[in-house]
């Protein structure tokens, strides 16, 4: 019953983005600082460029010709959990917040109206992210 009831939920939010910088705070990998590569929300899991390294053996594909896998190990980064960085900014790490900030959006008939949208901002300096 709870595995069904673990299925229907919605994946929880992500602050971290594609792009972002992000240091390692726990793990074999601790310390090490990279940028994101992919995010993973169902698994709550980040790929991180240079974190995570784990060798992957490839078997040879015969199968198309000239697009054929020749096979070998693979040297590729794995999947990190979320909980195990740090978004980097201004040289540390900070915690993510969220704020809303009233913005000017058009119309497509070319008219102007006040809307507000969500901005990321560091805990540490207050500043958007």
């Amino acid at each position: 019953m709870a595995a069904q009831k673990k299925a229907q939920q919605k994946p929880a939010k992500i602050a971290i983005k594609k792009g972002d910088t992000v240091k390692v705070i726990a793990g074999k990998d601790k310390g090490a600082e990279g940028k994101v590569i992919k995010v993973l929300r169902e698994e709550q899991r980040l790929i991180v460029e240079g974190v995570n390294r784990i060798k992957k053996h490839t078997k040879v594909v015969n199968q198309g010709g000239r697009a054929g896998n020749t096979g070998g190990i693979i040297t590729t980064e794995a999947p990190i959990h979320v909980s195990n960085v740090m978004l980097v900014e201004d040289g540390g790490v900070t915690r993510i917040a969220y704020k809303r900030v009233e913005v000017t959006k058009r119309r497509p008939d070319g008219s102007e109206y006040q809307s507000t949208r969500s901005v990321r901002i560091s805990r540490k300096t207050g500043k958007e992210i």
